[in-house]
Parts: structure tokens; C-alpha cells; sequence
């Protein structure tokens, strides 16, 4: 993990990779070793997992690395996701973050522009997660005036 700090900011808090966080403040458990299948199946179709696209417009806080990680820290772990891995990388003092909290049920991202107050964050995740419930605490951390969001069911099986 060192060799990702010359590029931008990696977070201080990676998960321990074998443990899922289950809430905030609440013990980590074991994760089952044996292989599963991740695909989901809802309202008859199977598909890979749910991919969420949330333009935040009129939002606050997008030019803060540290605020941003622990925001999708908090998305992730309300989501029921397992976190592998963060990285960020601020653009100026002032400027834009671009990073990813990296899932073992896949990913979020993030993009600012606070010169604009926007911010894209892209919420894929597989398996049990829901990453709709991510939406709370992403408004909650940025106080965004506006949210539009997209959803897209990946990799349906036919």
C-alpha cells in the first residue's frame, strides 16, 4: 500500500480483508470461506449485481479526501458491503477528489468538482448488498439540493 501514497491519498483504514463491519460500531464477524454465488435473483431475473449512478448537485464538502473516504466508508458499510481497499487523490488544496473504496462485492467511486458543487458517485455492488440504502448517508455527508439517480441491473443472465 505504500507505493499508492506518491499518488494520492490511501486510506488509514483499509478493512481487515478476511472480516466483514456490519454496522458502525458493531463487532466484525467471520466471512465464510466456502465459494457462493454472488448473482442475485430479484423479481424474476438473475443478474450480477446493482450498479447506481448519483449525480449530487448543490453539495458541499467535495474538496475534502478524508471527509469523502469516511462518507463512502459509511455508504459501503450500511450497504452490507465488505471493504477491501480505499484510494484518493485530491487535485489541488482546493481542487476536485477522484477515488474508489474497492468492494469485495465490487465498487464505489467518486468524481467532485466543487467548483461546481457536483459530485458523480457510481455504487456497484453484488450479492446481498443494497445499495440503495447508501443514498441516506451520501446526503447526509454532502447535503446535496439536488440527487438524480440511475440504476442499472449488470451482467442479467437470459
Amino acid at each position: 500500500m505504500n507505493a499508492l501514497m506518491p499518488l494520492g491519498m490511501v486510506s488509514d483504514f483499509p478493512s481487515e480483508n478476511q472480516t466483514k463491519e456490519t454496522a458502525i460500531g458493531a463487532p466484525a464477524v467471520e466471512i465464510d470461506d466456502a465459494p457462493k454465488d454472488y448473482f442475485v435473483e430479484r423479481d424474476g431475473q438473475k443478474f450480477a449485481g446493482m450498479h447506481l449512478l448519483v449525480d449530487l448537485w448543490g453539495a458541499s464538502r467535495l474538496d475534502d479526501p478524508a471527509h469523502i473516504d469516511a462518507a463512502l466508508r459509511e455508504a459501503a458499510i450500511t450497504a452490507g458491503a465488505t471493504i477491501l481497499h480505499s484510494h484518493f487523490h485530491h487535485f489541488t488544496p482546493n481542487g476536485g477528489v477522484s477515488g474508489v473504496v474497492v468492494l469485495a462485492e465490487s465498487h464505489i467511486s467518486i468524481h467532485t468538482w466543487p467548483e461546481r458543487n457536483f459530485a458523480a458517485i457510481d455504487l456497484f455492488m453484488c450479492g446481498a448488498c443494497d445499495p440503495n440504502t447508501s443514498i441516506p448517508v451520501l446526503q447526509a455527508a454532502f447535503n446535496p439540493e439536488r440527487i438524480d439517480l440511475s440504476e442499472q441491473r449488470r451482467g442479467r443472465v437470459y
